[in-house]
Parts: structure tokens; C-alpha cells; sequence
């Protein structure tokens, strides 16, 4: 189907856009993050194929733990496209070209792989690659004219929503700016001035710069699911969400602790799957808090459900048996206050949260009476 013009239909509930495109829908000039109306309107002929993010993070996660099973440190990217360091496998397989041979062999289905000193190398590597041949790898010596030749564009699929609503590599082709050797070139100043941190990131980016790898840490899944009649609702799912719910409690590898932030997931009867995330203000593992925060969320199914699914995201620290049977005001109120301060941090970065220090109350100039300085956990 791959020779048709596919693209993946917008999720149920969210933005109506679409993902991913096959190569004949990009000559109508079809592109991921596009409106649903204009992509129709580019390509009538245009096939939709119902999103299913459930599936996707499942292949996604095989994914991921069959590369680390061969000793390799993961970084995941998008779904299906995981990042890995080389070098501390080539005590055990000596070359580059045998690392991606293995990794590829520990794939299984048909995979691209390819390495170069950067993210965007490999991934120009992995895009170059054909079936049947040896993995390319760039090395340092031709990576700056590999990556100074790529169109600018090429930032559309490398950066993400957060770029996509930029319109970096839009305005870039707008500028007449068309490789990223272009891009390279142009005064820092001028793309600061012009795009601010989206810009300034694509520039490194053109100059072959990179920040280190994040491998995630190897973890056990904690989820459950449980097979739905296709009539399911109200009171059935309510009451399949608390078995859930306690089948997630019991799960060993919990090992006591807390759960902070959980997911809902349910394969659609009518193709397709959907989920939803519900952080709690603070780590539970009572069995009513998780219900009265996860029940709402089930009367935004789209459709009927085949299957739901229960999938503990973030853990918390162990929790007490016995919880106090009052809190002081004190007590109470550092409480809240810790926890807004990780909320406001966990979701704008560790400098979000400052304090005013007096310097000089009694000077006429309001700039002088006091500063911001980083928040002291103490």
C-alpha cells in the first residue's frame, strides 16, 4: 500500500491533522502536521489510515528493549526511531559496520540503520540506506558536506511539534535559505534576532553541532488490560477501570511505590486506538484517589472499546502504611508549596521558580529594592 498515497488519519479527540505520509502523497505535496481539509484538498485521492498511538508505542517500545537486549544505551526518539552510542560496543563487536549489523539482525523486521558523529548524520545514514546492503556509516571527515547538501527542510521532520509551530524551516524556504550549508553560514545574530532558541538550535544543528545522548533508563513494565464486551459503558467501564486499577496495585514489580502518573489506553472496536495521561498532584497508591482521578476521564472515548488498558507512566517514592491522622497548618502549607514548586519545575525547567530578595527597600529606584534568585530547596 506504500505505492498509494497513505497518510495517518488525525487522532480521535485531537488536532485535525495528520501524521505521517507515504512518498506517493508527498508528490501531491502531502506533509505531516497538515491540515486534514488542505491535504484533501492537494491529493482527493488521498487514503486515511486510522491512527492507532496505542500499537505504535507498543512496536516502539519492542523496539527499544530489543536493542537494549544486544548491550546497546538507548535514547528513544519519535515512535519506531531509537538513537545509540557506537563506541562502548566495539569492544564486543569491534567495528561500526558489525554494531549495526547486530543491531539490525536484533530488530528482525526490516529496519534502516545507519551512524555518523551526529543525530542528523545518522538519520541521513539510516534514510540512505537500501535493502539488501550494508549499513552506511558517515564518518567525521565528510560529515559537514553530507549535512551542509540537506535541504532545510529536513528540520520539518527532525524537530518536532515545537518546530512545526515555528515555521523555522517555512521561513527559511520563504528567505531563499534552501540547504543547511546556507543555513551554517547566516550570523548567529541575525537567525537569534530572527527565530530566537527554535533558530539558534537549527543552527547548531547546520553547524554539526549536538547535545549528548540521553539513554533511558531499562525498566519493567507496570500495565494490565482486559478484553471489553463492544457494548461496554458507563457502570462496565467504571467498573472495569477499578479492576484495572487493582491489578496495576498488585503488580510486582510496583515493589510498594507510589504512582504519580498514569495512563489510560483502549483499542477502538471500530479500528484505531486511544489514550489519555492524568498526573496526580501528589503519589498515591489508594485505590479510591486513582479512581476518582482516572473514572472522568473514560466519557472521552471516541468510540466503543475492544480492550482498556492501564499503564503506570511515573512512579512515586514508597508509600506509608499508615498516613497521620492530621497535618499541622505549617506541615500543610510547606506541603503545597513543595509540590507547586515541583509541578511549576517539572513542567518549565529548574529555573521556574525564583524568590524575591530585598537588596536596598528604602532606595527610590524600584529596580534596586529587590532582585530574583533562584528558589533554595532548604
Amino acid at each position: 500500500m506504500l505505492g498509494r498515497p497513505l497518510a495517518l488519519a488525525p487522532q480521535a479527540g485531537g488536532p485535525q491533522v495528520i501524521g505521517e505520509v507515504s512518498g506517493a502523497a508527498e508528490t501531491f505535496g502531502v506533509k505531516p502536521g497538515m491540515r486534514l481539509a488542505e491535504a484533501l484538498g492537494r491529493c482527493p485521492a488521498l487514503i486515511l489510515i486510522a491512527a492507532d498511538p496505542v500499537r505504535s508505542e507498543a512496536v516502539a517500545e519492542q523496539i527499544l528493549r530489543r536493542l537494549e537486549a544486544i548491550g546497546a544505551a538507548v535514547e528513544p526518539g519519535r515512535p519506531g526511531e531509537a538513537f545509540l552510542a557506537v563506541e562502548p560496543l566495539l569492544g564486543l563487536y569491534r567495528t561500526p559496520e558489525r554494531v549495526l549489523a547486530r543491531a539490525r539482525q536484533a530488530l528482525g523486521a526490516p529496519a534502516r540503520v545507519g551512524a555518523g558523529p551526529t543525530r542528523l548524520c545518522a538519520f541521513t545514514a539510516a534514510r540512505r540506506m537500501r535493502a539488501r546492503r550494508p549499513a552506511l556509516v558517515i564518518g567525521e571527515r565528510v560529515a559537514r558536506r553530507v549535512v551542509a547538501e540537506l535541504p532545510v527542510g529536513i528540520l520539518r521532520e527532525r524537530l518536532g511539534d515545537e518546530w512545526e509551530r515555528a515555521d523555522v524551516p517555512e521561513t527559511l524556504e520563504r528567505l531563499g535559505v534552501r540547504t543547511l550549508g546556507e543555513l551554517a553560514a547566516l550570523p548567529a545574530t541575525a537567525v537569534a534576532d530572527r527565530f530566537g532558541e527554535p533558530g539558534m538550535r537549527a543552527l547548531r544543528m547546520a553547524r554539526g553541532g549536538d547535545e549528548p545522548l540521553l539513554p533511558r533508563r531499562p525498566h519493567e513494565e507496570i500495565a494490565c488490560d482486559l478484553a471489553l464486551p463492544e457494548a461496554a459503558s458507563g457502570q462496565q467501564l467504571e467498573r472495569a477501570l477499578e479492576l484495572l486499577i487493582e491489578r496495576l496495585l498488585a503488580h510486582p514489580a510496583r515493589a510498594g511505590r507510589t504512582i504519580r502518573r498514569l495512563r489510560v489506553e483502549a483499542a477502538l472496536a471500530a479500528g484505531g486506538g486511544w489514550r489519555v495521561e492524568v498526573t496526580l498532584r501528589s503519589a498515591s497508591a489508594a485505590a479510591e484517589r486513582l479512581a476518582l482521578a482516572l473514572a472522568p476521564k473514560l466519557a472521552e472515548l471516541p468510540s466503543p472499546a475492544k480492550r482498556l488498558g492501564l499503564r503506570a507512566v511515573e512512579l512515586g517514592p514508597p508509600g506509608a502504611g499508615q498516613m497521620p491522622l492530621a497535618r499541622s497548618p505549617e506541615d500543610e502549607r510547606r506541603g503545597r508549596l513543595a509540590e507547586a514548586v515541583r509541578q511549576a519545575r517539572a513542567t518549565a525547567g529548574r529555573d521556574a521558580v525564583v524568590r524575591v530578595l530585598e537588596v536596598d527597600p528604602e532606595s527610590r529606584i524600584p529596580e534596586r529594592r529587590a532582585t530574583l534568585t533562584p528558589w533554595n530547596d532548604r
